[in-house]
C-alpha cells in the first residue's frame, strides 16, 4: 500500500499584505524549522508581494505561491499575469480556480485547466480549487458538482509533482462555519476516488486540501481525516502564529 501524500499547508492572503507584512513572513519562515520534515508549507500573498517574498523566503522551508495566472505566456492582456512572470518573480505554485475567482470573474472549469496547463508549462505547482455552494449544498448536489469541477478543471496529464487538489466549500470560507468531519470524509473519498479511477496509482499521490473557515481550534480535526492532506487556509494564514498552529497540528 502507498504511502500516504506527504502533507502541504498553503496560505492564500488574498487581497490583503504591504510590504509591512514580510514581518509575519518572517515569523513563519522563522518557526518553520521544526516543520519542514514533515510537511510543505506554501505562502501565497498577492501579486506586488510574490517577489519580495520569494527573496525574503530563498532558501527556507516556505515557498511563495500567486493566487491567480492568465493561460497565455504574455500578450495584450492588461493587469494579467502569466505563470511565467510568477515563475520569474521566485513563485513555485500558484492558486487556480478558487470559488472567489469563478464567482466575481465568472472563471469556468474549462478556464481553469488553461490555467493549469500554464501553470506546468511555466514549472508552477497549480493549487486547483473546487467545492459547492450552499444552495448546490441544500439540493443535494454537493458530490455531483465537486465531481464536475474536478473532471473538468485538472488537465489530463496532471501528477503529485504539478496538482493539488483543494476543495473549499464555497459556504464555508470566511464563515466560520465548516462541514462536520463526516463531510468532510465524504467529499474528499469521493475525490480521491475519481482521482484513482483517471490517472491510477498517481491518482493516489495526488494532495487534497480541505479549505473553509480553517483555524487553530478545528485544524487537528479536519487534518486527521482520512484523505485529508493538508489545507489551504485563508484568513488564519495572515497571522504567523495561527498559520504555524495549523501546520503544526498537521504534523
Amino acid at each position: 500500500m502507498a504511502s500516504a501524500p506527504r502533507p502541504l499547508i498553503a496560505g492564500n492572503w488574498k487581497m490583503n499584505g504591504l510590504q509591512r507584512s514580510a514581518a509575519e513572513l518572517r515569523q513563519v519562515i522563522e518557526g518553520s524549522g521544526d516543520l519542514v520534515a514533515a510537511l510543505d508549507l506554501i505562502v501565497c500573498p498577492p501579486a506586488t508581494l510574490v517577489a519580495s517574498f520569494a527573496t525574503l523566503a530563498k532558501g527556507s522551508a516556505v515557498a511563495i505561491g500567486g493566487q491567480d495566472c492568465h493561460a497565455e505566456a504574455s500578450g495584450a492582456f492588461t493587469g494579467n499575469i502569466s505563470a511565467e512572470m510568477l515563475k520569474d518573480a521566485g513563485a513555485g505554485a500558484v492558486i487556480l480556480g478558487h470559488s472567489e475567482r469563478r464567482t466575481y470573474h465568472r472563471e469556468t472549469d474549462r478556464e481553469v485547466r488553461a490555467k493549469a496547463a500554464a501553470a506546468k508549462r511555466a514549472g508552477l505547482k497549480a493549487i486547483i480549487c473546487i467545492g459547492e455552494t450552499n444552495d448546490q449544498r441544500l439540493g443535494g448536489s454537493t458530490l455531483a458538482i465537486v465531481a464536475t469541477q474536478l473532471q473538468e478543471s485538472l488537465p489530463d496529464d496532471a501528477a503529485p509533482e504539478t496538482v493539488v487538489v483543494a476543495y473549499e466549500p464555497v459556504w464555508a470560507i470566511g464563515t466560520g462555519v465548516t462541514p462536520t468531519p463526516d463531510d468532510v470524509a465524504q467529499v474528499h473519498g469521493l475525490i480521491r476516488q475519481r482521482l484513482t479511477e483517471r490517472f491510477g496509482p498517481t491518482g493516489e499521490q495526488i494532495r487534497i486540501l480541505y479549505g473553509g473557515s480553517v483555524k487553530p481550534a478545528n485544524a487537528r480535526e479536519l487534518l486527521h481525516i482520512g484523505d485529508v492532506n493538508g489545507a489551504l487556509v485563508g484568513g488564519a494564514s495572515l497571522q504567523a502564529e495561527d498559520f504555524l498552529a495549523i501546520a503544526r497540528a498537521a504534523r
